[in-house]
């Protein structure tokens, strides 16, 4: 039954934000520094490169992430398909818009947005931020408008990277917790903890 389905998903997701917030002191404090590493690199980078209303907006979609990718890493909406996928596609989505809607913003706002959550739930890779992220190709400032595509290779795919790679190295500081939570990362990571064990055992 749909409603069983709906019941069962709430519960899972209220105990995954329960116990990656609420429960141990230490989740707080590398959600803090993954955070704070990963967005201010982000935004040293880009503070001199855009405009400052685009620097507010990109910060605002890229600190969306951050909530996700630090501060609930089990949830699917925070794995490296959705965080990067989400953000690469909603890009492609908003360029495009404003490319087929340049003199009517409000439509292409409309179709960017919508069109990219409808490619992210086909692709299988929903970000709730990469709505941000194609609304931002269509109402940028000139200088966002002028990259066209490359606004998809930087700023979007650049800072996706750069936050995925900082959710690597804090997400998996301790054996509480694993970003990304596949499988085969578990059995990598497992493998490798233990031969940091063997070898100092021996």
């Amino acid at each position: 039954m749909p409603t069983k389905k709906i019941k069962r998903g709430y519960r899972k997701t209220k105990y995954i934000l329960y116990k990656e917030t609420l429960v141990d002191f230490k989740e707080h404090f590398w959600a803090f520094v993954g955070a704070f590493v990963g967005m201010g690199i982000i935004a040293y980078l880009q503070y001199n490169a855009f405009p400052k209303e685009d620097f507010v907006f990109l910060i605002g979609s890229f600190g969306a992430s951050c909530v996700l990718v630090y501060g609930v890493i089990q949830s699917p909406l925070a794995q490296p398909r959705n965080l990067i996928g989400g953000h690469v596609i909603s890009a492609l989505v908003g360029v495009t818009a404003v490319k087929l809607f340049p003199d009517m913003i409000w439509l292409a706002s409309a179709v960017a947005v919508a069109s990219a959550i409808v490619m992210m739930q086909i692709t299988k890779t929903l970000h709730p931020p990469g709505g941000a992220t194609a609304l931002i190709a269509v109402t940028g400032s000139p200088a966002i408008l002028d990259l066209g595509y490359w606004y998809v290779l930087s700023p979007v795919l650049s800072g996706a990277l750069i936050l995925f790679v900082v959710a690597l190295i804090f997400n998996n500081m301790t054996a509480n917790r694993q970003y990304p939570t596949n499988k085969k990362f578990t059995k990598l990571k497992t493998k490798f903890l233990n031969q940091i064990k063997f070898d100092k055992d021996n």
